[in-house]
């Protein structure tokens, strides 16, 4: 999910600069392209601007923690029957240790822009691998029955790393990558927090089997955490000693120009002003919080909705929950080139966020109907289209908010997401647990039909587009 400090038009339109400010009709400050000494915008000499081969070694490390960090949030929910009772606990005390990595995030993403603008992106990532490695660590000592508070500890510190590197992906992009390559790069960074999350549901059904004698089954608990452990703690030294906070040379104008532009400049709190007055926006945000609220709701209770209707296929529920995303990432993928070829954001969203509800309403109907192999291709579709909203949102954010910066827009969508994802899994789970597994589903198809008509009208709008020129 991609967040960016950097001004969005200076990605697609190199005679955008961050070194000046103008004053929109409302009289708000907003960015204008530096200009020389004629009034022209000032170029930079070819010999100013280079792409290093390390460029890929840096998105490949970022790209490694940050599905070290996904893999462990579902970690406990997708064998979440297991855990129930392996630590003697209720279904939602389960799924908070998901819940935690949403309501950890609303807190802390301001102070966490506020660091990567003032420290850089190296020292961000730093600290997101060392919260990564120290909350896997603290859940190797959680495998025993009597220590639930150690694995809450454990989760709420991996939480903390999800703040810092959720929204690196087109800061790393747009520092180290040129302007042909940029989304590209920006799309890999992404995908490697779904692939985390993919890894999530398919390892601990393996490597956790459902056994009744309890010394063995926290063995193999311990097998995974130590797995997890290791792996984060590797990802953290190759932190430490390869990757860097940018390139000598940077990869494009418009970063050059950026280096230059004093802090003192951009203001967070303006720009939140500013959006928060931009209606369209704010729909968005609307939106962009039910459908991906829904897919942390559904990825959070998915094992209970399987168990519900197929007894003892814990490893079946993961290979599920490894379809809905793995199709998510290949929806995601599409939809990013369709953008790139069609730029019809607008039209491209309101499809998308329908079929979203489409999805569910089949997933739904068709959920206990006995029949695993229909639960994959329903569940395969409406990941397909729930997780292809996500670069939609953020490209449509982009055209929205233009020319505010990407780290604030992509962080108020976040936000909305991780509040809508909590209200939801807490809801469905005691609607499930009051009703049954279709009224939770129902409960969810309810709040995605809401908006629909709105999305017409609105977000039909005209908007600001980042590829205007000043």
């Amino acid at each position: 999910m991609p967040g960016d400090n950097t001004l969005k038009g200076s990605r697609d339109n190199p005679g955008l600069g961050a070194g000046a400010w103008l004053k929109d009709a409302d009289g708000v400050a907003g960015p204008a392209p530096p200009q020389s000494e004629a009034g022209a915008p000032k170029r930079l000499r070819k010999s100013e601007i280079k792409l290093y081969p390390s460029r890929w070694l840096m998105l490949w490390v970022f790209s490694a923690v940050s599905a070290s960090n996904a893999s462990m949030w579902i970690q406990y929910g997708i064998i979440g029957n297991i855990f129930m009772r392996f630590y003697g606990v209720d279904s939602l005390a389960v799924d908070w240790l998901a819940m935690i990595y949403l309501l950890t995030y609303v807190p802390l993403i301001l102070p966490v822009l506020w660091l990567l603008t003032s420290r850089g992106i190296r020292d961000v990532v730093l600290v997101g691998a060392a919260f990564n490695c120290i909350g896997a660590w603290i859940k190797v000592g959680s495998a025993a029955p009597d220590m639930f508070a150690a694995a809450v500890l454990g989760q709420f510190v991996c939480s903390v790393a999800t703040v810092f590197v959720l929204g690196i992906p087109s800061y790393l992009a747009s520092v180290w990558f040129g302007a042909k390559e940029v989304s590209t790069a920006c799309s890999i960074g992404v995908l490697g927090n779904q692939l985390g999350i993919a890894i999530g549901f398919l390892v601990p059904p393996i490597l956790v089997p459902n056994v009744d004698d309890m010394d063995e089954l926290a063995h193999h608990i311990r097998i995974m955490f130590y797995i997890t452990a290791g792996v984060a703690t590797f990802l953290f030294v190759l932190v430490v000693f390869v990757f860097q906070e940018r390139p000598e040379l940077p990869p494009t104008q418009a970063q050059a120009r950026a280096r230059n532009m004093p802090p003192e400049e951009y203001s967070y709190v303006a720009s939140i002003l500013r959006l928060l007055r931009n209606r369209p926006f704010i729909l968005l945000i609307l939106t962009y919080g039910l459908n991906v609220g829904c897919f942390y709701a559904v990825g959070t209770l998915l094992n209970r909705m399987i168990i519900d209707h197929y007894p003892g296929e814990e490893v079946n529920a993961g290979r599920i929950g490894l379809t809905i995303v793995i199709a998510g990432m290949v929806g995601s993928l599409i939809c990013g080139i369709w953008l790139d070829k069609t730029k019809t954001y607008k039209q491209t969203t309101l499809v998308v966020y329908f079929m979203s509800l489409v999805g569910m309403i089949v997933y739904a109907a068709t959920l206990h109907l006995g029949h695993l192999w229909v639960v994959f291709i329903t569940a395969g579709a409406l990941g397909f289209f729930m997780t292809g909203y996500l670069p939609l949102g953020f490209e449509f954010a982009v055209e929205l908010t233009y020319p505010e910066s990407e780290g604030t827009s992509s962080g108020l969508l976040n936000c909305s997401a991780q509040v809508f994802g909590i209200f939801f899994t807490i809801c469905q789970g005691k609607i499930m647990d009051r009703f049954n597994t279709m009224a939770g589903n129902i409960f969810l198809c309810v709040f995605l039909l809401g908006p629909t008509d709105c999305l017409k009208g609105s977000l039909a709008a005209p908007s600001v587009i980042r590829e205007a020129k000043f």
